[in-house]
């Protein structure tokens, strides 16, 4: 046999041969292996239904109030996808944080600023602008702000706040960070004319996939009910290529049902229960 004549020295050059085979062959297969695995992960995660604590994370222990900087702090500790916040705009022209037109017995956008910060919330905070709000959604870039832009009195007042609030965004440099939804499709489509690359979901629930494909819009971000309602939307939007999201999602079995037709995200005061579920 031929091996016989083989010298130490040859069998030392195959035997390092070898080993070097074998070790690149395991290399490449563990390279794969992990490779395999990120990308299964991405993928994973964005099927992944995403949570998104509506004015914050509020009804947590203990208790704190809506839209108040404690509850997007709680958000940020719960490390839920995004925070919802509502901006409206003072008759002096400055943007504050408050769901409700009023605040107190004050309407928010026929009042200044100092008479509304002379009642604080609930909770003891002061009312909250939304320099305020942006500071502390800085503080950890893996919580999106979700900017909800209220309707206001006149598409002009509409599009005063829309511009304003924008430019506060990219002023912080919160542009990767922040999406905006809206129930006034004239509020979402200046988002859409003066800044493009900002994710823009609409609120309001009658237009259709397409329709909101053909606005210019990136999703649709519509209370559970409508989805009931019109039980092909959710598939029909991803199709499109559009963001799908449902208000407020606060049964858990509503939940199950959304995520069986694969919305990628609710919005929700639970955000604790549905996390991870």
């Amino acid at each position: 046999m031929w091996f016989i004549f083989l010298n130490k020295s040859h069998i030392n050059y195959l035997y390092q041969k070898f080993r070097d085979f074998v070790f690149n062959y395991l290399n490449y297969i563990m390279k794969n292996f992990i490779l395999g695995l990120a990308v299964l992960s991405t993928v994973l995660m964005k099927a992944q239904t995403q949570i998104i604590a509506h004015r914050g994370y509020f009804q947590a222990q203990p208790p704190t109030t809506e839209n108040s900087i404690t509850s997007l702090e709680n958000a940020q500790k719960l490390k839920v996808y995004g925070s919802e916040f509502d901006v409206r705009m003072t008759k002096d022209g400055v943007l504050v944080i408050n769901h409700d037109e009023h605040h107190g017995k004050m309407e928010i956008s026929e009042a200044s600023f100092k008479e509304l910060e002379a009642l604080k919330l609930s909770n003891g905070e002061k009312f909250p602008t939304l320099k305020d709000y942006l500071k502390q959604g800085k503080n950890d870039p893996s919580v999106k702000l979700i900017v909800e832009i209220k309707p206001a009195k006149t598409p002009e007042i509409e599009n005063e706040i829309t511009q304003k609030t924008i430019k506060m965004i990219k002023d912080m440099k919160l542009e990767s960070q922040s999406e905006f939804i809206s129930f006034s499709l004239n509020i979402c489509k200046e988002i859409k004319k003066i800044a493009p690359a900002f994710k823009v979901q609409y609120l309001n629930g009658e237009l259709s996939p397409e329709q909101i494909k053909k606005e210019g819009l990136d999703g649709m971000d519509y209370h559970y009910s409508v989805f009931q309602k019109n039980p092909t939307w959710i598939s029909e939007a991803k199709t499109l290529g559009l963001i799908t999201n449902s208000w407020t999602v606060n049964d858990v079995a509503v939940y199950d049902e959304l995520k069986k037709q694969g919305i990628g995200f609710v919005t929700t005061n639970i955000p604790e229960q549905l996390k991870g579920k």
